[in-house]
Protein backbone atom coordinates (compact mmCIF):
# COMPACT_ATOMS: atom_id res chain seq x y z
CA UNK A 1 0.00 0.00 0.00
CA UNK A 2 1.08 3.20 -1.03
CA UNK A 3 0.24 7.01 -0.24
CA UNK A 4 1.06 9.72 -2.24
CA UNK A 5 -0.49 13.87 -1.32
CA UNK A 6 0.02 16.43 -3.91
CA UNK A 7 -1.11 20.21 -4.31
CA UNK A 8 0.27 22.47 -1.79
CA UNK A 9 1.54 25.32 -2.08
CA UNK A 10 1.94 28.82 -0.94
CA UNK A 11 -2.03 31.04 -1.37
CA UNK A 12 -3.26 34.10 0.02
CA UNK A 13 -5.68 34.34 2.67
CA UNK A 14 -9.17 33.81 1.92
CA UNK A 15 -7.87 31.53 -1.46
CA UNK A 16 -8.56 28.22 -2.49
CA UNK A 17 -6.54 25.13 -2.93
CA UNK A 18 -7.19 21.43 -3.47
CA UNK A 19 -5.02 18.51 -2.15
CA UNK A 20 -5.18 15.27 -3.56
CA UNK A 21 -3.79 11.88 -2.52
CA UNK A 22 -3.90 8.47 -4.45
CA UNK A 23 -3.57 5.25 -2.92
CA UNK A 24 -2.43 2.39 -4.46
CA UNK A 25 -2.40 -1.28 -3.76
CA UNK A 26 -6.06 -1.26 -2.24
CA UNK A 27 -6.88 -4.52 -3.81
CA UNK A 28 -8.33 -6.74 -1.18
CA UNK A 29 -8.96 -4.24 1.06
CA UNK A 30 -13.25 -3.80 1.82
CA UNK A 31 -12.94 -2.08 4.50
CA UNK A 32 -10.78 1.18 5.12
CA UNK A 33 -10.70 5.06 5.51
CA UNK A 34 -8.86 7.82 4.01
CA UNK A 35 -8.17 10.80 5.85
CA UNK A 36 -6.49 14.19 6.12
CA UNK A 37 -4.25 15.39 9.20
CA UNK A 38 -1.92 18.27 9.16
CA UNK A 39 0.36 19.79 11.29
CA UNK A 40 1.55 23.22 12.39
CA UNK A 41 5.10 23.78 13.39
CA UNK A 42 5.22 23.11 17.42
CA UNK A 43 1.55 21.39 17.06
CA UNK A 44 0.21 18.12 17.80
CA UNK A 45 -0.83 16.21 14.39
CA UNK A 46 -4.79 16.99 13.70
CA UNK A 47 -7.24 15.28 12.03
CA UNK A 48 -8.93 17.46 9.10
CA UNK A 49 -11.02 14.94 7.71
CA UNK A 50 -11.81 11.50 6.62
CA UNK A 51 -14.08 9.01 4.13
CA UNK A 52 -14.86 5.61 3.93
CA UNK A 53 -14.33 2.98 1.62
CA UNK A 54 -18.33 2.18 1.63
CA UNK A 55 -19.09 6.06 0.84
CA UNK A 56 -20.60 6.65 4.05
CA UNK A 57 -21.18 10.31 5.02
CA UNK A 58 -17.44 12.08 5.44
CA UNK A 59 -16.12 13.26 8.76
CA UNK A 60 -15.04 17.28 9.06
CA UNK A 61 -13.21 18.54 12.17
CA UNK A 62 -14.84 21.47 13.76
CA UNK A 63 -11.92 23.56 12.85
CA UNK A 64 -12.20 23.57 9.26
CA UNK A 65 -16.40 22.76 8.85
CA UNK A 66 -17.91 24.72 6.25
CA UNK A 67 -14.56 25.71 4.75
CA UNK A 68 -13.11 22.17 3.89
CA UNK A 69 -14.50 19.11 2.24
CA UNK A 70 -13.63 15.98 0.86
CA UNK A 71 -14.20 13.61 -1.67
CA UNK A 72 -13.35 10.99 -3.52
CA UNK A 73 -12.86 10.17 -7.12
CA UNK A 74 -14.69 7.42 -9.42
CA UNK A 75 -11.66 4.50 -8.85
CA UNK A 76 -10.94 1.08 -9.13
CA UNK A 77 -10.42 -1.78 -6.88
CA UNK A 78 -6.79 -1.49 -6.15
CA UNK A 79 -6.38 2.43 -6.21
CA UNK A 80 -8.42 5.70 -4.85
CA UNK A 81 -8.26 8.95 -4.97
CA UNK A 82 -9.13 11.46 -2.41
CA UNK A 83 -9.33 15.42 -2.72
CA UNK A 84 -9.43 17.81 0.41
CA UNK A 85 -10.90 21.11 -1.42
CA UNK A 86 -10.29 24.01 0.88
CA UNK A 87 -11.78 27.58 0.49
CA UNK A 88 -11.52 30.52 2.19
CA UNK A 89 -8.17 29.65 3.87
CA UNK A 90 -6.61 31.25 6.96
CA UNK A 91 -3.01 31.92 8.03
CA UNK A 92 -3.71 29.67 10.85
CA UNK A 93 -3.98 26.56 8.45
CA UNK A 94 -0.54 26.73 7.18
CA UNK A 95 0.88 23.36 8.17
CA UNK A 96 2.15 20.37 6.61
CA UNK A 97 -0.92 18.18 5.36
CA UNK A 98 -0.91 14.39 5.21
CA UNK A 99 -3.01 11.65 3.99
CA UNK A 100 -3.02 8.58 5.73
CA UNK A 101 -5.13 5.25 5.61
CA UNK A 102 -6.77 3.01 8.02
CA UNK A 103 -6.51 -0.41 6.94
CA UNK A 104 -8.74 -1.51 9.94
CA UNK A 105 -12.02 0.58 9.97
CA UNK A 106 -14.15 2.59 8.31
CA UNK A 107 -13.86 6.84 8.91
CA UNK A 108 -14.83 7.99 12.93
CA UNK A 109 -15.45 11.28 14.12
CA UNK A 110 -12.48 11.42 16.64
CA UNK A 111 -10.03 11.16 13.46
CA UNK A 112 -7.70 10.04 15.40
CA UNK A 113 -3.89 9.67 14.28
CA UNK A 114 -3.01 6.59 15.62
CA UNK A 115 -5.50 4.54 14.01
CA UNK A 116 -3.98 5.09 10.73
CA UNK A 117 -1.40 2.74 9.50
CA UNK A 118 0.02 4.44 6.37
CA UNK A 119 1.39 7.67 5.81
CA UNK A 120 2.44 10.02 3.29
CA UNK A 121 4.90 11.86 2.89
CA UNK A 122 3.45 15.23 3.71
CA UNK A 123 2.52 18.07 0.93
CA UNK A 124 3.30 21.60 2.23
CA UNK A 125 0.34 24.36 2.66
CA UNK A 126 1.18 27.99 3.22
CA UNK A 127 -0.95 30.50 3.50
CA UNK A 128 -0.12 34.33 3.93
CA UNK A 129 -1.93 37.15 5.74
Amino acid sequence: VQIVESGGGLVQAGGPLRLSCEASGLFGLDVYAIGWFRQAPGKEREGVSCISSSGGPPKIADSVRGRFAISRAATDNAKSTVYLQMYSLKPEDTAVYYCALDLERLCVEDLWPGDYDVWGQGTQVTVSS
